[in-house]
């Protein structure tokens, strides 16, 4: 089988991109196993008890735009030199140029204990569609003791999201009134609370609000089924007991990428990064989370990087040069409460990005429901997914 353009990943990145060229007539494949698409920055807000545990999810089969060669089934190799995707159904596609964009893989293995103690005497994670419905039971049940939030080091999907879901925690135990009763630690393995130094002192202050006791520069290291969580850090070893842990496990990219001549040393798609095309390689481009960029990993960098990549793709099919350029935009509405959020917008230069007019976004924003509950939705589902926007 050959086609045009070949998108591995039927995640927002596939899906906008795929929507995008066939707007515009190109042949399309779609390589995607999965048969339910979830709008993940929901994930936090069911966890925090702000949405139902159905509201992520639609069916692939909707969304998949007409026209695609949709292929039920997951890429397990990519030949470059030949211009070859392998399947694991046993066939294999070729392609004029690829797009590459399967997401990053979730590494719970490489926390220790993580995988027997997930689901069970108060442990969750938000980064499962299975498991954030936990998190919210587990925050109403829990109403003393040690609460336990953690966030891995190196690269993760929406880096602000093992903070937003502390915050929506304190907010619901100070609204109950039982807050003073629950010893809070927030674990970061960063210097800082956010890489933005505005950002950083907004969220500092929202850590003195609760109480929470913040871990810089630590990372845990291991849960035991005592109810504790190992935590490695500047000064050594520390067990935080916990009666709610909510824990964020590694991540990296798939391991088939790793492992092809797609990968850079970090393990992801080595891209330039600013056409997002492969460094080596010429016909394949790699955008979202599985692209080896310094960007922040959310689906607001996404929204920028596919009408570049799909720019740059279609200049290099006719010979011309890449017009395209991605500048490294971010966005991430942080939730500091159950209606108050900090709408953090960055680049790559590090510094502030602010997008909407008249907003002061170095403050929180008094009334997030809108906002995040409905506006950001409606955006990926009725906008981006169909490539519009």
């Amino acid at each position: 089988m050959h086609h045009e353009v070949v998108i591995i990943g039927g995640g927002a990145a596939g899906i906008s991109t795929a929507a995008r060229l066939r707007r515009l007539g190109r042949d399309v494949a779609l390589v995607e196993p999965s048969d339910v698409h979830h709008y993940q920055p929901l994930w936090t807000l069911i966890g925090g008890g702000r949405a139902p545990a159905g509201a992520s999810a639609r069916p692939m089969r909707k969304l998949v735009p007409r026209g695609t060669h949709w292929l039920r089934t997951a890429a397990v190799g990519v030949d470059p030199f030949e211009r070859r995707v392998d399947l694991a159904d046993g066939t294999s596609l070729r392609y004029a140029r690829l797009v590459v964009c399967p997401g990053l893989q979730l590494d719970w293995h490489r926390l220790d204990g993580l995988v027997e103690a997930l689901g069970h005497d108060g442990v969750a994670s938000n980064y499962s569609a299975s498991y954030a419905p936990l998190t919210w039971e587990f925050i109403q049940r829990t109403r003393s003791g040690t609460a336990v939030f953690t966030m891995p080091s190196g690269p993760i999907k929406c880096g602000g999201a093992p903070q937003k879901i502390a915050y929506l925690a304190a907010d619901h135990w100070r609204e109950t009134g039982v807050l003073k009763d629950i010893d809070i630690h927030l674990v970061l393995p960063t210097p800082a609370m956010f890489a933005v130094p505005e950002y950083a002192s907004v969220l500092e202050g929202v850590a003195r609000r609760y109480g929470i006791h913040v871990h810089l520069e630590s990372e845990a290291v291991a849960v035991r089924s005592s109810r504790d969580v190992v935590v490695r850090g500047p000064d050594g070893v520390t067990t935080l007991p916990y009666s709610f842990a909510h824990l964020v496990p590694p991540q990296s990219a798939p391991d088939w990428i790793k492992s092809s001549a797609l990968a850079g040393l970090s393990g992801y798609v080595d891209v330039d990064g600013s056409t997002l095309r492969h460094n080596e390689f010429p016909d394949v481009f790699a955008l979202g989370d599985v692209a080896g960029t310094p960007n922040s990993k959310t689906g607001a960098a996404v929204r920028k990087q596919v009408p570049v990549v799909v720019a740059n793709l279609l200049a290099s099919l006719a010979g011309h040069d890449l017009p395209g350029v991605y500048d490294g935009y971010a966005s991430c509405p942080i939730t500091t409460g159950r209606r108050t959020l900090l709408l953090a917008e960055f680049d790559y230069t590090g510094r502030p990005r602010p997008s909407i007019p008249f907003l002061n976004t170095m403050r929180e924003i008094t009334d997030h429901t809108v906002f995040k509950r409905r506006v950001l939705p409606w955006l990926y589902w009725g906008l981006m997914l169909r490539g519009l926007a």
